[in-house]
């Protein structure tokens, strides 16, 4: 396993982490034009073992977060979902200036259907997404590992 960090081929992408981290999240802290509030994780390669970053819509609830896979409603999960089911663990969640060490797990039933519903309410458009894909969108819950 490696610390190094790989950043994302996507253009956009890297430069809005690289924003987001440089003003602890004063910069580049809404998904593109919407004006809707991400946040960064961090999270280990689950091939490359290389750290990886990516901005998801913020989506928080008393502490914890959702972290929503869903590709716009493409047929297939991005390719950080992998991850995070590989490295549970090894996740680390930027809020503006806070980092916080989380732990994740996919959640599922009645769990799932609460945190769906608050992450739609932050970004109405994950129910057009899921309407466009045949596959079921995963959702994560990332809590604060004990200090």
């Amino acid at each position: 396993m490696s610390d190094t960090y790989e950043p994302s081929p996507w253009d956009w992408v890297r430069e809005q982490v690289e924003a987001y981290e440089r003003s602890d999240g004063r910069e580049g802290n809404t998904l593109l034009d919407t004006g809707l509030p991400i946040v960064v994780f961090t999270c280990r390669g689950h091939r490359s073992g290389r750290m990886r970053k990516v901005p998801v819509m913020r989506v928080e609830h008393d502490g914890r977060y959702a972290l929503v896979g869903s590709l716009g409603g493409a047929p297939r999960n991005p390719s950080w979902v992998a991850n995070l089911r590989a490295h549970p663990d090894d996740v680390v969640i930027q809020d503006a200036s806070q980092r916080i060490p989380v732990s994740v797990r996919e959640v599922d039933g009645d769990e799932r259907s609460a945190w769906w519903d608050r992450a739609v309410t932050a970004y109405p458009p994950y129910a057009e997404y899921q309407q466009r894909t045949e596959r079921r969108i995963p959702v994560f819950l990332a809590e604060p590992r004990p200090s």
